[in-house]
């Protein structure tokens, strides 16, 4: 993996390349971050927008963009309606803890076509393999549980409607829940009653997932969940457990994998689900210490992106989420010390177990 960083007084854009043999980016991740804690909403969305155009068109296709806003309640709809992109949207509200009001994570890829297939559904296609990236569902259905499983269903709908199953193709999922610290139990029950109707069992397998804190425009919204399914001859799925410091998820309860590795005809996308500083019994480790939390947490990441041939050398993006927002200055010196040109946004969203201050999920890429 390639990294290279451009800054200047207003804004950071950190940027990741998958090479192929004569050095050009198959495909590439970039976080661009503001520096202006200063401007007001507008000028810094015109800005980070300016600027992922300008990314855009050196990159290739965006095939993915995530928006990261502090107040989704007043902002998403003013950000919606500038946007001009075909590709797969999700836009959470997560407070980038850098002081600022909006950050931007986008992947591109060089040879990549992509077909809106409705609303939440878009088609993204390469090398003979299609990507289904189902972004931004939301229920108005009572409570987190039946949202839950109104947004799994019409998921696993969705998917059915091109010959998919969400048991065989799903490969990640997100669910981002208001007030984690009160919905995430019907989340919980919700996506495994889905999951028991699935075969999606730890007799079979689970996917990869991460459930955290996130905001949207409307309190109604509990819940909101993007994911993304891969179809396509030769491609092959691993399943990563790190068993020397990770337990599997349903031995406390809940169901989603620690990583999925998908083996593509050539290259490797890995996908490290949300992982905290957890044992291989599922105790919290060194509670209260976020120094102590955040180095377990990598090393447990560490030991995921190993079982798949793969080490942070081939980490194209990460995001770390914090729930105290005073943990940032020392978490961002972590993180700038140990990968200083990594593509990264830190955002303030609380974990799904209170005690866990600091959780991570990053995708590697290897060619």
């Amino acid at each position: 993996m390639q990294y290279r960083s451009h800054s200047d007084d207003n804004i950071l854009i950190q940027t990741s390349g998958c090479l192929d043999s004569e050095g050009i980016a198959l495909e590439s991740c970039s976080v661009l971050s503001l520096r202006d804690a200063m401007m007001p909403f507008l000028e810094q969305m015109e800005l980070l927008l300016e600027n992922l155009h300008g990314v855009i068109s050196s990159c290739g296709t965006p095939v993915f963009v995530r928006f990261f806003l502090s107040d989704p309640a007043n902002q998403a709809a003013v950000l919606n309606g500038r946007l001009d992109l075909d590709c797969p949207v999700s836009v959470i509200g997560q407070t980038p803890l850098n002081g600022t009001k909006i950050a931007a994570m986008v992947w591109c890829r060089r040879a990549a076509a992509v077909a809106r297939l409705s609303d939440r559904m878009c088609k993204v296609t390469e090398r003979g393999i299609d990507e289904y990236w189902y972004t931004g569902g939301l229920s108005d259905a009572d409570g987190s549980y039946c949202q839950t499983v109104a947004l799994l269903d019409d998921l696993a709908g969705s998917l059915q409607a091109q010959g998919l199953t969400l048991r065989d193709n799903c490969m990640r999922t997100w669910l981002f829940v208001q007030n984690i610290d009160v919905n995430y139990k019907g989340v919980v029950d919700g996506r495994n009653d889905v999951f028991d109707n699935h075969d999606l069992t730890a007799r079979t397998h689970f996917i990869s997932s991460t459930g955290i804190e996130g905001r949207t425009a409307n309190h109604i919204n509990k819940v909101m969940l993007d994911a993304v399914a891969v179809s396509g001859a030769g491609v092959g799925v691993k399943f990563l457990y790190g068993q020397s410091h990770l337990n599997r998820t349903s031995e406390y309860g809940v169901r989603f994998e620690r990583g999925t590795e998908i083996d593509y005809p050539d290259r490797k996308h890995v996908y490290i689900s949300g992982t905290a500083s957890i044992d291989n019994k599922g105790q919290i480790m060194y509670d209260d210490d976020i120094v102590r939390q955040t180095a377990r947490m990598i090393e447990n990441v560490e030991v995921l992106l190993s079982e798949s041939g793969c080490s942070f050398a081939d980490v194209a993006a990460m995001t770390v989420y914090l729930r105290d927002p005073s943990d940032y200055a020392v978490v961002n010196r972590i993180f700038s010390e140990r990968f200083p040109n990594h593509p990264r946004v830190i955002t303030q969203a609380p974990v799904c177990r209170p005690g866990w201050l600091i959780e991570m999920e990053c995708v590697a890429i290897s060619c």
